[in-house]
């Protein structure tokens, strides 16, 4: 039997659901029935609306796309002015205020407490200047992403933005493809650092080179089926094929249809391409595409330039995250500037938007690790930029533990997560570099933080892999990690190994630098952290640190999913002022 969710798509989906969320905007959060909540819920995150979770009924994340991560001149400002008038909840967040942009580790941008009653306004602002949050969410085609210079970096083989553009302007509100039975991720990737992160998506176009009509071609191999989260990673898998940039169009019809037809639409934990994959085999997986949804005869895969991949490779020579000065091919430089845990506040986003413009082209381009670009700088007005404030905290050379710190949206929004996150991190990566030192060589340590199993941070491709779980201390429950090490993706990809489970959260800390203190202790000066994991089985690594109390102090041991806002005074359930009306004031005020 399909599942509630595709009984509710069969009733509507696509973007006839514009028109009924209109409607909803128009006559207010109580004119949606209490008994379909569920169904319109998850109906709306198609157009990029998730509701938030228990306590903050009535107020939603929205989700906007940004393909391969790329603001056009102006874009940022409109996305600031937005979180500024309408992203503003209840209460205020202790570290980022009252507004802010949320940077995702799929190149989008992510607001909150926004009100059904003002979608119409906000959509109106993002369409008539070329953004959208259509397919932002749900079952159907998300975000492409892909290198975030692309088109402006010396590493790469072939542009791939041009591809990922057509990708976009080809699936985002094509009928064909909005319903899918899962969500539908794509990476398109052209460098040789491989920073598209082609490892962990549904479809991965990865540069390659073959021979065509007797000349030799650059191009993509196709991968398939990667994916992290539910405590099911895959690394996405070879299907022999190769394709031209103006082919992957037919590529991505093909194995988007495929999937349409043949995923699973009963079992939503298993309607995903990499167990579609696991079930039938790669090899079947492109006799299918090519004999049921490709009118052309498929290459061979190409020659695998994979074999340069630098990103998040655990390597002290990666190019890697983007982050710092580099030149472009055309003379100007791109300034990659560090964002820790992606969240910047709506005046510093309205202030990055205008040193984009002051001194560069005015494009703003977001990374997979949450960070942001300015790009096409000339030469002289680089230290005009480097001297601005707002470089400041958001720096382009920054402290290895900021540089490599992402965390998920956490409890203090999502519903599936099991603890605080944001703020968490900023307060681990505070404390680490202030007490721990790092050992030589280190300047790129990357600490994943995410609230469950969803793995929205990718804590499986991190130095230090966080996965939010629950424990008793001192015999209350507290929040706490299952920890993993040594994760990351470049030329030779691995997943972290879990090593310790459920550590209270405020001894995480003081297990990170205990395993510092081993690495140093223990390599050899030549091997990265990721090796020196990697030399040593499960037994090796549990005995190598232990959890420790330090004087690092953490105010968010609580069950924070059981309050209506962790940073709120007042954070008891009973507390809550939602649901709230158009204007913020809580309905309840009326009983």
């Amino acid at each position: 039997m399909p599942s509630n969710v595709e009984g509710w798509k069969d009733e509507v989906y696509g973007e006839e659901i514009r028109e009924h969320l209109f409607e909803f905007a128009e006559e207010g959060w109580e004119s949606i029935p209490d008994d379909e909540h569920d169904a319109w819920f998850e109906r709306f995150k198609w157009w990029g609306l998730y509701h938030q979770r228990n306590g903050q009924e009535s107020y939603f994340m929205m989700r906007i796309g940004t393909p391969n991560g790329i603001l056009e001149p102006g874009q940022l400002e409109v996305v600031a002015d937005i979180a500024d008038e309408y992203a503003r909840g209840p209460a205020d967040n202790p570290e980022f205020g009252g507004a802010y942009c949320d940077w995702t580790t799929r190149q989008s941008i992510q607001l909150h407490w926004i009100r059904i009653e003002d979608v119409p306004d906000i959509f109106a602002k993002l369409e008539a200047n070329g953004l959208s949050t259509i397919q932002a969410c749900g079952d159907s085609w998300r975000n492409i992403v892909g290198c975030p210079v692309a088109g402006k970096d010396k590493h790469e083989h072939v542009d791939a933005w041009p591809v990922a553009e057509e990708l976009h302007e080809e699936f985002k509100g094509n009928d064909a493809y909005e319903n899918l039975p899962r969500k539908w991720k794509v990476s398109v990737t052209g460098c040789d650092e491989g920073c598209g992160q082609g490892d962990i998506n549904d479809l991965a176009f990865e540069p390659a080179e073959k021979e065509v009509d007797g000349e030799e071609t650059m191009g993509f191999n196709v991968r398939v089926g990667g994916g992290l989260s539910r405590k099911e990673p895959r690394f996405a898998r070879d299907i022999d094929v190769f394709c031209t940039p103006e082919d992957a169009p037919k590529v991505s019809a093909g194995m988007s249809a495929l999937f349409r037809d043949y995923g699973d639409r009963n079992d939503r934990f298993n309607a995903r391409i990499k167990f579609l994959v696991d079930e039938w085999g790669t090899e079947k997986i492109r006799n299918v595409l090519q004999e049921e949804y490709v009118d052309y005869e498929l290459p061979s895969a190409g020659e695998d330039l994979r074999e340069d991949y630098t990103y998040n490779a655990g390597r002290q020579d990666e190019h890697g995250d983007h982050v710092g000065i580099h030149e472009q091919p055309d003379g100007n430089y791109y300034v990659g500037l560090n964002v820790m845990v992606g969240r910047m506040g709506a005046e510093d986003t309205r202030e990055l938007a205008a040193l984009a413009d002051e001194y560069g082209s005015g494009e703003v381009r977001l990374t997979q690790r949450q960070n942001v670009i300015v790009t096409d700088v000339p030469e002289e007005n680089l230290d005009d930029l480097r001297s601005e404030p707002l470089l400041e905290d958001y720096s382009p050379d920054p402290h290895a533990f900021m540089r490599g710190s992402i965390a998920c949206t956490g409890t203090e929004f999502c519903s599936l997560s099991i603890v605080e996150t944001k703020n968490r991190q900023v307060r681990y990566a505070r404390w680490l570099k202030e007490n721990v030192e790092l050992p030589d060589g280190i300047e790129d340590f990357h600490i994943h933080l995410s609230g469950c199993t969803a793995s929205c941070a990718q804590p499986q491709i991190a130095d230090i892999s966080l996965r939010g779980m629950k424990t008793r201390k001192d015999g209350e429950p507290v929040e706490a990690f299952d920890i993993g090490l040594g994760g990351g993706l470049g030329e030779d990809p691995h997943f972290a190994d879990w090593i310790a489970m459920r550590v209270a959260a405020d001894e995480v800390p003081g297990y990170i630098a205990n395993v510092l203190d081993a690495y140093e202790d223990e390599s050899e000066g030549s091997e990265s952290f990721r090796e020196f994991i990697a030399e040593r089985d499960e037994e090796e690594l549990e005995a190598l640190a232990d959890p420790e109390e330090t004087d690092y102090e953490d105010p968010f041991m609580h069950n924070t999913k059981m309050t209506w806002y962790p940073y709120a005074e007042d954070d008891d359930m009973d507390d809550r002022p939602t649901p709230a009306r158009a204007d913020g004031t809580p309905i309840s005020a009326d009983d």
